[in-house]
């Protein structure tokens, strides 16, 4: 079996799979998109930090891969639905670049604070600006975390120990949680309002893209000082240079930006007030190591004994059992998928019913792929089969299953309810034949849902008109519609319309279709 190692990789990584009998390993970094795809067909394992994207286009090519294992948390630049549609496990390494990151993000904090960059800067340049370069203590001053989860938590226990305030908004991890830790829970606009300090600890999905924009630089307090050691593209850039031109955010530090690296041009970096760093958050010697060992152990159990470590899109099982179940766990974790993009609110409770006919399979695995799922567009980056159900456990939410031999409709039937503090909605799914898989109930409504692709869940009145004003609207901004289904509210007197799209629906196309006449709701979704 081959391996390609096609980023820099830690020496021990490349060790272990020398040593490995049966495996040999290929080390090319540097490869051009094209001279990889030239290449990929060779290999059973590819290796890769960030620098390698592994696109649709590139999987097309790997005949024999099974396996990509990533040397750190992200995947931003890994198609995983397109690895899972081709049964090619993707793997990650959570564990081992946390505590790095999370002392990046101090270690920024403090440098902006103290100006050491700038201080460095201009000693070296022959200046001697002591009275420019006045800073200021954090002692007593508030920290505000918007993200709560590894890397965030870290943060906020160094910061603690810094005898700094420390207050957390994080959109899914209930504040009962954070509270037993010893932090302050608040909502999103008191972080902003009282922080003297703002870091962020989000993964980037769609929920959080832009998401400190202009409106929410408005809503900071004066002179605030602003971190990202998370993803670039949660913070728009364009507002942050306008806020700091106006003195609103006294300093910024970035290690991600939107594109990277950034044009040299970049108008923040024309700013005395922002520094930066070259996305430094998990380069550091023991993380790369840790890292380097965690990939090459999961490549080699995986390819050598089939077993599952840390993977993103499979659960952590056995290659017999996994073989059973493929097709419920692809369901149940698409059905949580849709489940967290559905719901609003922080989640209290997940139950899961197996119904019909599922041959008395160990069903765990199931239920931990529908956690994953869920998880996955709550919190993101890091998330696997092994720590969906502790994360989910951590914020407070609970889980519970049952079974039952009945199933009115169908051979077999997984039925998810999630109870949140705002709502509850109801999805349930089958398998029909050996692997073709289907949403087919959404709260009262009967509608049919190969779970992939770009969806709008449109809620309309079941009048004359009301679907053909949506389809004409979408033509009109020359959206092309791939499938559409119907399904009937039980006893009501609305409809439900799921739509399959070309390409997603922007959001100005989505407010111009809430607005029709029988319209009454629509959610976008991506599966």
């Amino acid at each position: 079996m081959k391996v390609l190692v096609s980023d820099k990789l830690g020496e021990i990584g490349i060790q272990m799979f020398e040593a490995e009998d049966g495996i040999t390993v290929d080390v090319k970094t540097g490869l051009s998109p094209e001279e990889l795809k030239q290449i990929i067909g060779e290999y059973d394992a590819l290796v890769i930090r960030s620098a390698t994207k592994v696109t649709a286009d590139l999987l097309s090519a790997a005949t024999k891969l099974k396996v990509v294992g990533r040397a750190g948390i992200g995947l931003d630049n890994v198609d995983i639905p397109a690895a899972t549609k081709k049964g090619i496990v993707v793997m990650n390494t959570p564990g081992g670049n946390v505590v790095t990151t999370a002392e990046h993000a101090i270690s920024m904090m403090l440098s902006l604070t103290r100006n050491i960059p700038q201080g460095t800067a201009t000693l070296k340049a022959g200046q001697w600006d002591k009275k420019k370069l006045q800073g200021r203590e954090i002692m007593n001053k508030t920290l505000g975390l918007i993200g709560f989860g590894k890397i965030g938590s870290v943060v906020a226990d160094r910061a603690r120990g810094l005898k700094m305030r420390v207050i957390i908004y994080d959109p899914v991890v209930q504040a009962k949680v954070i509270e037993k830790q010893g932090f302050e829970s608040v909502s999103l606009d008191t972080l902003y309002a009282e922080s003297d300090y703002i870091t962020i600890h989000v993964p980037k999905n769609p929920k959080t893209i832009g998401m400190i924009d202009k409106a929410a630089f408005d809503k900071m307090k004066n002179g605030v000082m602003l971190v990202n050691c998370a993803r670039g593209g949660i913070v728009d850039e364009a507002a942050l240079y306008d806020a700091m031109i106006s003195g609103k955010v006294a300093g910024a530090a970035l290690d991600v930006f939107s594109t990277e690296p950034p044009p040299a041009d970049h108008p923040l970096l024309t700013l005395d007030r922002l520094i930066a760093t070259p996305h430094l958050g998990a380069s550091t010697l023991e993380a790369q190591t840790n890292v380097a060992d965690d990939v090459a152990r999961q490549i080699i159990e995986y390819l050598k004994n089939n077993n599952i470590i840390n993977a993103v899109n499979v659960p952590a099982i056995s290659g017999k059992l996994l073989e059973k179940l493929k097709p419920f766990i692809h369901l149940a974790d698409r059905m949580g998928c849709a489940q967290a993009q559905f719901s609003s609110g922080k989640i209290k409770e997940i139950q899961i019913e197996y119904m019909g006919d599922f041959m008395d399979l160990d069903l765990k695995p199931v239920t931990t792929a529908f956690v994953k799922g869920l998880m996955d567009i709550l919190v993101g980056d890091g998330i696997n089969s092994v720590n969906a159900p502790v994360l989910a456990k951590e914020m407070g939410i609970t889980i519970s299953e049952s079974t039952s031999s009945e199933s009115l409709e169908f051979l077999n039937l997984i039925r998810s309810r999630i109870v949140t503090t705002e709502k509850e909605v109801t999805i349930a799914g089958t398998v029909f034949g050996k692997s073709d898989v289907r949403i087919v109930k959404i709260d009262g409504f009967r509608i049919e849902i190969i779970p992939e692709g770009h969806l709008a869940l449109i809620h309309n009145l079941d009048e004359p008109g009301a679907i053909g004003s949506v389809g004409t609207s979408l033509g009109d901004h020359k959206i092309n519609i791939a499938q559409m289904q119907v399904g009937m509210e039980t006893g009501g007197e609305h409809n439900a319309i799921l739509i399959r799209t070309d390409e997603p629906i922007p959001n100005d196309v989505v407010d111009e279709i809430l607005g029709l006449e029988k319209i009454k709701s629509i959610k976008v979704f991506e599966l």
